[in-house]
């Protein structure tokens, strides 16, 4: 049979549309088409293929961040001797600043990347969590659906037994009776009869209302499939406080498709894929938060920590992009063409007729009911039941007053029969369960499809941003100097235990003086200072803007200043010893 390609009120999205034209390449990579066919080896091979990109792509982006880290191990310490060089000369030239400068420029450069980087990734963790939501939407709309055409098909199965069961009743018991209280008269017995045949009749037909394929009645309301001793139930198991007992089936026959179990079976997954996602959105969004206050703060352990976190979070989203691919791919195909899925579906059809589905998917005007001539011969069946019981009820009522009693119970079942038949009649109609159908594929294939093309979006966003991220974040805390570091580094050059480390820095990058002046001047060559541990104070002859020199002083009016300062720290000391006691430098020279 040729499968109905159009559903009334659907049709495919353009983003159907455009990932089902994608083309698709076996692991042999010969080509491949599209239709969905989910069992088939060749095409899982499709879907693999397609996933596999991310995984080419996480390679690239481990080679990227590998060259990084390369060049921040392994070139930066080749170039750190000629920078060492060069910051000295800039320290001469400029007061201690070129250093500073090129450094601050550095961090700087660096930082920013760090943050550029890091508010793509939140903007792409915005868009995750708009993509989740769109896509718990779409299979919140699709088991609502299921659940609705379960509850429609379970009160099919529950009309249908429950009309079978009273009509059973009633030929077991008032029928039989009537008949026994009639006996041999013939007008009173005839109707009877005709009753009873009538209403073996209506439950033959009634049985094969059930949406099964070939179900024959074996006895007390079982009935076989298909010439299997097996007992086998309707399509859809009615709720458990209605369901009737039966046993499992011996034969491997494929399980039908259940509504209600797929409803169920997808909530569950449903709410663990919904709690995944928040769960990778709220990691990414704790290590941008974490990075950004590292840089803030320029917490070297910070940064380092979530430098692993950022390598976790790259793999997880590289993962998850793969996965989404092969999702969105699937979801187009089916979407594409849902109606050749389910009619060919082994699933689907293996106790359902192809003529039934096909009934329920399009809902046709043009297409007449499946169950009309079932409907029509029970509804004939029930008025000439309901003829029958008027004219014994008119003339052998009056005769048999014994008989009164059982016409009033088959008169009741009757009743009850006809209000189940309309009910039934109006739930067989093609508009009730095609409306849940529609409805379960615009919430798969619109908001579903929607949501997972923005998790794929999100998914390569974070993975492109956590892959700057980790190429620039080693260079980042690397230029932070921890405070033992940094009081090192001042200890190296001074070891006076009097001077506070923060004056130190201010001094020695304070000083904007030009060339040094010579520290050790004495008045004559063969004066020879006497013997003191402190190096004497400078006393220029000529001072470069004018003023007189130092006299040389005895050792016990000298005041010493601490051991082993740097040139600029030198210079900056005598200048503020001549500025501090102008009297006092003056009357020493007058001496």
């Amino acid at each position: 049979m040729a499968a109905i390609a159009t559903v009334p009120n659907y049709t495919p999205s353009l983003w159907v549309r455009l990932c089902h034209a994608i083309p698709r390449l076996d692991l042999t990579l010969q080509t491949r088409n599209s239709v969905f066919t989910p069992d088939s080896w060749e095409y899982q091979q499709t879907l693999l293929v397609l996933s596999s990109f991310s995984a080419i792509a996480l390679v690239l982006s481990l080679l990227v961040i590998l060259s990084f880290l390369i060049y921040y191990c392994c070139c930066r310490r080749g170039e750190g001797g000629r920078d060492a060089e060069e910051e000295e000369e800039d320290d001469d030239a400029s007061g201690g600043q070129g250093y500073s400068g090129r450094k601050g420029r550095g961090i700087c450069c660096v930082t920013w990347v760090s943050v550029t980087a890091v508010t793509l990734c939140c903007v792409a963790i915005g868009i995750g969590f708009y993509g989740n939501s769109e896509a718990n939407d779409g299979m919140y709309q699709l088991t609502s659906s299921f659940l609705t055409a379960n509850y429609t098909l379970a009160s099919i199965n529950l009309l249908v037994s429950d009309t079978v069961a009273g009509l059973q009743q009633s030929v077991s018991g008032p029928l039989t009776s009537m008949e026994e209280v009639f006996g041999g008269h013939k007008p009173a017995l005839v109707p009877t009869r005709s009753c009873r045949r009538l209403s073996e009749r209506v439950v033959s037909l009634l049985s094969n209302l059930t949406l099964g394929r070939g179900l024959i009645p074996i006895t007390d309301g079982f009935y076989r499939a298909n010439g299997s001793e097996s007992i086998v139930g309707a399509l859809t198991p009615a709720p458990p406080s209605v369901a009737p007992t039966l046993s499992p089936s011996a034969n491997n026959i494929p399980a039908p498709f259940s509504p209600g179990w797929a409803a169920n079976t997808l909530m569950v997954n449903e709410d663990y894929r919904w709690l995944s996602y928040v769960l990778l959105l709220l990691l990414d969004l704790v290590v941008c938060f974490f990075i950004l206050l590292g840089l803030a703060k320029q917490a070297r352990w910070l940064l380092i920590l979530m430098t692993v976190l950022a390598w976790l979070a790259l793999f997880l989203s590289w993962g998850s992009l793969g996965l989404e691919t092969a999702t969105v791919v699937a979801l187009s195909d089916f979407c594409f063409d849902p109606n050749t899925f389910v009619l060919n579906s082994t699933h689907f059809n293996s106790r359902t007729s192809t003529e039934v589905l096909d009934y329920y998917l399009t809902c046709d005007r043009k297409m007449s009911s499946p169950f009309q001539q079932i409907l029509t011969q029970s509804q004939r069946a029930l008025s000439s039941i309901h003829s029958h019981l008027s004219s014994l009820e008119r003339d052998a009522l009056p005769r048999f007053p014994k008989a009164e009693k059982s016409l009033r119970e088959v008169q009741q079942i009757l009743n009850a029969t006809e209000g189940n038949f309309h009910q039934l009649v109006a739930l067989l109609n093609c508009r009730g369960l095609n409306k849940d159908y529609v409805d379960s594929l615009k919430g798969l294939c619109y908001d579903g499809m929607e949501g997972l093309l923005f998790l794929s979006l999100y998914s390569f966003l974070s993975a492109f941003a956590f892959t700057a991220i980790l190429c620039s974040l080693p260079g980042a805390w690397r230029t932070f100097h921890s405070d033992s570091e940094e009081y090192e580094d001042s200890d190296s050059e001074s070891e006076d235990p009097f001077t506070s480390h923060q004056a130190r820095r201010q001094t020695a990058t304070g000083s904007q003086r030009g060339a040094l002046p010579h520290f050790y001047s004495y008045q004559g060559a063969g004066w020879t200072p006497p013997f003191s541990s402190a190096p004497p104070l400078p006393t220029p002859n000529v001072s470069s803007n004018g003023s007189p020199g130092y006299e040389n002083l005895p050792l016990s009016d000298r005041q010493s200043p601490p051991p082993s300062y740097s040139p600029s720290m030198l210079t900056a000391y005598g200048g503020s010893q001549s500025h501090s006691n102008p009297s006092h430098s003056r009357h020493l020279y007058s001496h």
